[in-house]
């Protein structure tokens, strides 16, 4: 059995796998040290991949290494895709997890991982298993935040996406411009990428994907939300 950790600010999200095969996910927001090892070890956990949005501390990792073969994924970690991104050491561990999460479930195929969450990232891995890069734009709620904090008068709107594209009030004038401007960005990145590389699987995943997902207008559009424990998984099983 293999265990994904991927531990960020204020939660930990955990990942139970049995070779490729999900079995049980949860999310811990209120843990100890201890809490993990005895975990694994009624789980029947062999193998841990540990990646941490800090530097996670040594006791951690003397600890879990005390029970089980630990992987820390960093920029220095054996990927199962080359990576070309020309500075590596500053990729977010979560934008690799999600690569090798869209090349696990999508062997060989142009892939495009759209990650919204506090920001929407693109992350491209193309067919013959190389990882080029992406970008990184402001997500839904600080597109709708920065209009009131930057502006005198702008109120902070709801996250609702109004019927009509056109704005007939401030409310939705801004909604529209935050929300559907995003819908449309999404949707002009995936045509750019296409262009240049070919049909694409577009799989979308991150905190606000359930609220993008219907308004997007996009041929062979996925929706998985554990792309990341997927991707962990997989990364570990490429280094044992």
């Amino acid at each position: 059995m293999n265990l994904a950790l991927d531990i960020g600010n204020t939660r930990t999200k955990i990942g139970l796998f049995r070779g490729n095969e999900l079995v049980e996910q949860a999310i811990w927001t209120d843990w100890t040290l201890g809490d993990l090892p005895a975990f694994g070890n009624r789980a029947g956990v062999d193998r841990v991949i540990l990646s941490s949005v800090a530097e996670p501390g040594e006791e951690l990792r003397e600890l879990l290494s005390d029970h089980f073969f630990v992987l820390e994924l960093t920029h220095l970690t054996p990927l199962p895709f080359e990576n070309r991104y020309q500075t590596p050491q500053t990729l977010g561990k979560d934008r690799l997890a999600a690569v090798a999460g869209a090349q696990a479930l999508f062997p060989g195929e142009n892939c495009l991982v759209v990650d919204c969450g506090t920001c929407i990232k693109y992350d491209l891995l193309t067919s013959d298993a190389v990882y080029h890069g992406g970008n990184i734009a402001p997500g839904a709620v600080m597109r709708i935040r920065a209009m009131h904090h930057f502006t005198a008068r702008l109120p902070e709107v709801d996250m609702t996406m109004p019927e009509d594209f056109t704005g007939r009030s401030t409310e939705t004038a801004l909604q529209n411009g935050a929300l559907r401007g995003a819908v449309l960005e999404i949707e002009g990145f995936v045509q750019l990428f296409e262009h240049q590389y070919g049909p694409l699987k577009v799989i979308l995943t991150g905190g606000d994907a359930g609220f993008f997902l219907p308004h997007l207008a996009i041929h062979s559009l996925i929706s998985e939300p554990e792309l990341t424990l997927l991707g962990l998984n997989h990364i570990l099983q490429h280094n044992t």
